[in-house]
Parts: C-alpha cells; sequence; structure tokens
C-alpha cells in the first residue's frame, strides 16, 4: 500500500511544472527580448488616444455607486442560483411545500425595495448633473 502522502506527489508535480513553466517563459522572454526603452514605449496607452491631464483625476461619485449596485445585484444572482438547484429538495426538509417560494420571495422584496430606494435617489438617471449625491 502507497503512504497517503505520496498520493499528492502527482499534484505537487503539476503545479511544479506549472510554476517552472511560467518563470521559464518569463527569463526566456527578458532574455531573448530586446530592451530598448524609448520616450514612446514608456507613455501610458490608452484605446489609441494620446493621454491628457493627470491621472488621479476625480470622478464622480455616481461611477462607484453604479459600481456598487453591479456588485449587489451580482450578489443577488449568486444567492438565487443555489436557491434555484434544491428548490424541490426544500418540501422534504421544511415540510411545507411553499417555504422555498415565500422564502425567496421575501428576499426579492427585499431586492425590489432597495432597487426602488435606488431609482428614487436617481443614481440610474444620467440625464442630469446632479451634485447632491
Amino acid at each position: 500500500m502507497v503512504p497517503y502522502h505520496w498520493q499528492y506527489l502527482p499534484l505537487l508535480m503539476q503545479i511544479a511544472f506549472a510554476v517552472l513553466m511560467g518563470v521559464g517563459m518569463v527569463v526566456a522572454s527578458w532574455l531573448i527580448g530586446r530592451h530598448r526603452n524609448t520616450k514612446i514605449k514608456l507613455s501610458a496607452y490608452e484605446c489609441g488616444i494620446e493621454p491628457v491631464g493627470d491621472a488621479r483625476g476625480r470622478f464622480s461619485v455616481r461611477f462607484y455607486m453604479v459600481a456598487v449596485l453591479f456588485i449587489l445585484f451580482d450578489v443577488e444572482a449568486v444567492f438565487m442560483m443555489p436557491w434555484a438547484l434544491i428548490y424541490r429538495k426544500l418540501y422534504g426538509i421544511t415540510g411545507s411545500r411553499l417555504f422555498g417560494f415565500w422564502e425567496m420571495f421575501v428576499y426579492l422584496g427585499f431586492v425590489v425595495v432597495g432597487l426602488y430606494y435606488i431609482v428614487r435617489k436617481g443614481i440610474l438617471n444620467w440625464s442630469q448633473d446632479r451634485a447632491d449625491l
């Protein structure tokens, strides 16, 4: 019988091979590649447009609010997927046929209340510039 630790040898060999392959490609690129740093190579590149101004410019808080909303609704989808996968099994766990349905109904109610707040606050309205956000 093979000792327990030896069962991990193929995994460790694969990890070592992947690390060595990555390091080898970087080192080979550094050894083979040309190293001529010109002004154009060292300049910032942004979608083919010449960079203008300071990179540390201020953005409207709207961009951050939309990013937070994006994350919020992604998390909502993450919570809904497992629920959808075990929806039929919830009957056996709880004994009530509609428990899983009402559970998600309450959760989506909270999400709808949050969306209503967002719409009333005007965060998704980009047609006007609002300084009160």
